[in-house]
């Protein structure tokens, strides 16, 4: 493959992986709220931090999770995303409209992080599917490696950017009640993440 043909492909992947309802749009929905469009590339920024310490992972040899790691995984993530869900919650009852310019600067970027870091299947996707596709790209060189993740990351950039400056711009038309609820609605869609991931531990035990 070429450089455009491998950044196509990251892109394609990417997206897909992207437009599937997770914790990190719900928190690229949320952030939106609080500081306005530029909340979705933030968010991204976060999950890209999040993907570069597992891509020099996977550079550096380690290709797959040990099954046995896989309760343990669920297990953290379900619970950062309980407490980031609950912090949502709390936030949201005294939440108010107002431009975020010049506040949370670090806010969705670490949330982005999170988010990313507490799914489970963050992990599953690059230790597996994307894993291969990183060194098949590695393959090609050093080229082929950044053509494959900046398509990969282009995609997420190009999704998460659309959602937050769709949201900010219903934002002008939010009373506060439907403000806080929707925040309120962002912050129990979290906890259910939390709660179903921690729910795989006994799954996995029970199929063991």
């Amino acid at each position: 493959m070429n450089f455009l043909e491998l950044a196509m492909m990251g892109f394609l992947i990417g997206l897909t992986g992207a437009l599937t309802p997770g914790p990190t749009l719900i928190a690229t929905i949320q952030s939106a709220l609080h500081v306005g469009w530029s909340g979705g590339p933030r968010v991204t920024f976060g999950h890209i931090i999040a993907e570069l310490g597992v891509i020099v992972i996977i550079a550096a040899g380690i290709s797959s999770i040990p099954d046995s790691a896989g309760p343990a995984i669920a297990g953290i993530g379900g619970i950062a995303l309980l407490v980031f869900g609950a912090m949502t919650l709390l936030g949201a009852r005294e939440a108010e409209i107002v431009s975020g310019s010049n506040k949370g600067k670090t806010g969705p970027v670490i949330a982005g992080l999170v988010t990313s870091v507490s799914n489970p299947y963050f992990w599953i996707w690059w230790f597996t599917v994307g894993g291969a596709l990183l060194l098949s790209s590695l393959s090609q060189g050093l080229f082929g490696l950044f053509a494959f993740i900046a398509g990969h990351w282009a995609a997420d950039l190009a999704w998460f950017t659309l959602v937050s400056v769709g949201i900010y711009r219903s934002r002008t038309v939010l009373g506060t009640s439907l403000y806080r609820g929707i925040l309120v609605l962002c912050g129990i869609i979290l906890m259910i993440f939390g709660l179903w991931f921690i729910s795989q531990i006994n799954l996995s035990f029970t199929v063991e």
